[in-house]
Order: C-alpha cells, then structure tokens, then sequence
C-alpha cells in the first residue's frame, strides 16, 4: 500500500483510479492509505457544483474544465449518480459525461453511486476526494446527484457551492425551503437562452435578501449556456475569487475545522454505535429472561451510566 501511496503522491492517474477502488470495495488497508496521504491534502480547490436534475451540471462541469485546463490547470470530477438497486454500482458511468476530456492526462473523472447515503455523498466519496487532492490536482470537481434537503451534505467536503438553476425549472422555492439557498457560495442560471431569465434572477435576489446574512462574500448571480460555451469564463472567475476570498479571510481554516469536527464526529459515532448495540441487545435479552419490561428512558440512562463505567475501566483509559 505504500507503493501505492507513492504513485498517487506522483498524480498516477491509474495509482489513483486503483486506489479509489480500494476505497469504494472497503480495502483492509483503506485506513493506512488514507492516513498516509491525508498530511499531502488540502491544496485543491474543492467545488460542489449542485442543482436539479436538468439543469445542466454535467455539461456546465464539462464547459469549465475546458478553460480550466486552457490554463493549465489539472482538474478531478467525483460525478455523484444514482446507486443501482441490484448492483451497488453507479447508474450512470462516467464514459457517459464529459467526453470531450476522455484523452485528456490533465482530467481524471470518476463515477461514484451515493451508495444509500442519506447525505448525498457515500464516505467512499469524501475519501475519494482526498485522494484526488493527494495526487497533485489542483481543482476537484463534485458534481451532486440533484437538489434537496440531502445534498447539504457538499458544505461538508466543498470549499464553494454553486448552485445550478434553470428556467422554468421550478426549484428555487424548493431550494430555499430546503436551506440550499443559504450555503450556496454561486448561483448559474444555466440555459440563459430560454424564456424567462430575467423573472428566475428577480426570485433569486429576493429569495437572497430574505435570507441575508452579515456574511463578508454575497453570493454573486451568473448567467451561461454551457452547450454553448457561453459564460464560462466568467463563472470561473467567480468560483477563483470566492476561493481567493477564503483564503485572504481566513474563512477557509475555519471551514476546514468545522469540516474535520463533523467527520471526526461522525466517525467516532459510527465506531462506539457498534458497541452501544451490543450493550443494548444484551440488556433486552437479559430482561426477557427475567420477564422484565423496559422503560426505554429508564434503560437507555442506565446502559448509559454503565458503558461509561466500562469506557473509565478499559485498559488504558486515560493515559
């Protein structure tokens, strides 16, 4: 695994294609290769580009590479899609998107199903983003697979969010209800060449004040037709300044520590849950026996109580 850390640090493409595999097919060796890359992190600009099915993420990406690499930066895309029901595999691959940049040893594009994430994002996919920062990219793309309460999800792995609107599309209610509205960093209206632009603006800029905030960056509103290529190089701009911005606010170090509070959070949940579950069939299986119904407030303060016992008596504890 090692060797393998070392071609990534490398930016091998197919190191890094190999050991996102590892990680989606939870590889015993995952941790290591994740604990030896993560000190090589942190210098890609990680963006979430989110909106509605049809809104036209996959062709905006696909427009902002091109000027991307046209200044010679290397881009990475986590295309987050549907997992299969039957297969576990992502309903959509990602030969399907973008292939204008199929050739291309400067764009590494990877398909990732959500995996039944409640959050949108699989945990294979916020490491697969690690990765990719690893191996020497400078931006990583996250493409979501559309909008709602679940993908509030990108704030946690993203520097900036842009959310993608289109007219006539019918979603900016939904995604102020939904609270998109107040973590988006961007707002594109793509398909600016259909009727209807100008009202879809006005609904954000008052959806905007409504939701405004004493935050340093507004939110900016850009318009594109990204089949067209139309607007593209002024939505990198605005996606180069917000990330400037964080950088010279200082923003982005706390946004970082948030976002390992919330993992490091989570991860330790997800460990002691196996051991607060076997505590508590023990419990309910004992008082069965006995003929003893439980109060669940009652016993869940109890096993509470006791698993803190058992944590203070461990080996160890406290050294």
């Amino acid at each position: 695994m090692e060797q393998l850390a070392e071609r990534i640090l490398k930016g091998e493409l197919r190191a890094l294609a190999r050991g996102i595999t590892h990680i989606e097919n939870d590889h015993p060796e995952k941790q290591a290769l994740l604990t030896t890359l993560f000190s090589r992190t942190g210098e890609a600009h990680v963006i979430g580009i989110t909106g509605s099915p049809g809104a036209g993420k996959s062709s905006l990406v696909n427009g902002l590479i091109k000027v991307w690499r046209k200044e010679g930066k290397t881009v990475g895309v986590v295309a987050v899609d549907p997992t299969s029901p039957f297969s576990g595999g992502a309903l959509l691959g990602d030969r399907v998107r973008m292939r204008d940049h199929e050739e291309d040893e400067g764009v590494f594009i990877r398909s990732m199903g959500t995996r039944g994430s409640l959050g949108g994002l699989s945990e294979a996919c916020k490491d697969a983003i690690r990765l990719m920062d690893a191996s020497g990219l400078d931006l990583v793309i996250v493409e979501t697979v559309g909008v709602g309460q679940s993908e509030l999800d990108i704030m946690k792995v993203a520097d900036t969010v842009a959310l993608v609107l289109y007219p006539s599309g019918g979603d900016v209610i939904q995604a102020f209800k939904a609270g998109i509205m107040e973590i988006a960093d961007l707002f594109v209206i793509n398909k600016a060449d259909l009727p209807g632009v100008g009202q879809l603006k006005g609904e954000v800029e008052d959806l905007l004040h409504l939701t405004a905030e004493q935050k340093q960056w507004k939110p900016p509103i850009v318009e594109t037709v990204s089949i067209e290529g139309k607007g593209m190089e002024e939505t990198v701009r605005l996606l180069n300044s917000h990330y400037h911005h964080l950088s010279e606010s200082g923003e982005n170090r706390e946004k970082k520590i948030t976002q390992l509070e919330t993992e490091i959070t989570r991860r330790m949940k997800d460990s002691f849950a196996g051991e607060i579950s076997s505590l508590v069939a023990d419990e309910l299986q004992r008082m069965a026996k006995a003929g003893e119904t439980p109060d669940p407030y009652e016993t869940a303060e109890t096993l509470y109580e006791k698993w803190k016992r058992q944590l203070a008596d461990s080996p160890g504890h406290g050294n």
